[in-house]
């Protein structure tokens, strides 16, 4: 459930405790677990092509007013049902953004980068199934 919600690390660093506990006294059940995290890998290493081909509405914040930037992605975020996402297209890092989101919305958001700058970052912004 963890990384199908979009969060796969955490379901990785799960699934390493599991191993870690299970490996020596029951490792039938440490190498299910090994297998697991093998899958979540390969399923979360989508190339940048693939990242960059989303049909989510993008939002371009680079000419709107840096007081009202946050504000504008926020409201697009509180319209989104389910298993929606927009695309945030930024001049910049927008990492204290996301620690916002995850103030007031803890486990209800998705992150994932798209492209990292050095001019332009793009981040899909989503609401989990």
């Amino acid at each position: 459930m963890l990384a199908t919600a979009g969060h796969p690390d955490d379901a990785n660093r799960l699934a390493g405790r599991a191993y870690a506990a299970l490996r020596r006294e029951h490792p039938p059940q440490a190498q299910q677990i090994n297998a697991l995290m093998h899958k979540l890998a390969h399923v979360f290493n989508t190339t940048k092509e693939q990242k960059m081909a989303t049909t989510d509405p993008q939002l371009d914040v680079r000419t709107e007013a840096p007081a009202y930037r946050h504000e504008l992605i926020f409201d697009n975020y509180h319209r989104l049902a389910p298993s929606e996402g927009f695309v945030l297209v930024n001049d910049h890092d927008p990492k204290p953004l996301y620690y916002q989101l995850e103030a007031e919305h803890p486990g209800k958001f998705t992150w994932d980068y798209l492209e990292e700058g050095p001019e332009v970052w793009r981040v899909r912004i989503g609401r989990p199934a």
